[in-house]
């Protein structure tokens, strides 16, 4: 899902430069992209630590542990690499890899059948994904519009799990100095997702006589942003991200690769500052709540989980560097 929504992020924006730019509109997409979202870079390097929180867990609908996260850590490397743009500058061919490490290490858990208080080993989970996306740029009843095809190949240590895919298609509807709204639709091309088809809305709006701007992305994000000291920018508010690793299980009630997905509610500050022009560093800090963890069988759809936890509001702080020579 993560990488659905970097895509979908990809064309949202696309369209927000097409609109205020004629001349050589791909040049200017690919600038303002990897300006807003730093893993769309050449190459990111991100890590984040997520503080201690207390679960509670269910396993085919039964009351299994409940528990404490002490440690929670991710590391993730992004890279990114255009190579193909078409002679009209319109239909750009991209090609991506990603790797995640994550690494949980757990207190005191209490299990619910066997009424015993037991710990549990750090647990560490590798995930790997490649992807090609190809991107047209267009107009339909004279506005600007995107179309935008990604397969992508993931898996784990294991080797190659799941082949997955989307098409999206976007229209910019208002237009002026200050405000851009766009609207679209994503179209899944995978059977485990709980929603084939969804809505794609965007609105980007820089407030008169202010340095600020809102730059909201349903279902993405909500921003305040700001240019704060030479070379920074800061910004405030609240972005859903999601989270997936496979898991490889050998136990008596699971057997078998499994996925495990996450949604999370991130709120607080981002600070960005540009080092030199082509080398960009952030740090974020806030809160984070994690509105639903779930491990299904591989390829199935999430509302088919067989394991389900819910877990407290946690701290999280997260750093991250960027290089994009172009």
């Amino acid at each position: 899902m993560k990488k659905r929504i970097i895509s979908v992020l990809f064309v949202c924006t696309s369209l927000h430069t097409m609109a205020q730019e004629k001349n050589q509109p791909m040049q200017t997409v690919v600038k303002v992209i990897t300006d807003k979202f730093p893993t769309t870079r050449i190459l990111d390097v991100q890590y984040e630590q997520l503080g201690p929180t207390n679960y509670d867990s269910e396993l085919f609908g039964n009351r299994f542990e409940r528990g404490r996260i002490e440690n929670h850590n991710r590391l993730k490397v992004a890279f990114n690499m255009p190579f193909y743009v078409s002679e009209s500058k319109r239909l750009i061919l991209t090609g991506s890899l990603r790797y995640k490490y994550e690494t949980y290490g757990f207190g005191d858990i209490y299990n619910y059948t066997s009424n015993t208080n037991y710990t549990r080993e750090k647990e560490d989970f590798h995930f790997m994904a490649a992807a090609m996306s190809a991107t047209y740029m267009s107009t339909l009843f004279k506005k600007p519009i995107i179309y935008n095809a990604t397969a992508t190949v993931d898996g784990s240590e294991d080797g190659v799990q799941r082949v997955k895919g989307f098409v999206t298609a976007s229209l910019v509807l208002k237009r002026t100095a200050n405000t851009t709204i766009t609207a679209g639709v994503l179209a899944m091309i995978d059977p485990s997702a709980i929603i084939p088809i969804t809505p794609l809305l965007t609105y980007n709006h820089k407030f008169t006589d202010s340095k600020w701007d809102i730059d909201f992305i349903l279902p993405q994000r909500l921003l305040f942003r700001r240019e704060l000291l030479e070379n920074g920018r800061i910004s405030l508010g609240t972005e859903l991200n999601s989270e997936s690793f496979y898991l490889n299980l050998n136990t008596s009630n699971l057997k078998g690769i499994y996925e495990l997905n996450q949604l999370e509610l991130k709120s607080g500050i981002t600070y960005e500052y540009c080092i030199t022009p082509k080398v960009i560093t952030f740090v974020k800090a806030g809160v984070n709540n994690v509105l639903s963890t779930r491990i299904t069988e591989k390829g199935e759809r999430t509302n088919k989980y067989v394991y389900d936890h819910s877990e407290d509001t946690q701290g999280y702080f997260r750093f991250g560097i960027s290089y994009n020579p172009f």
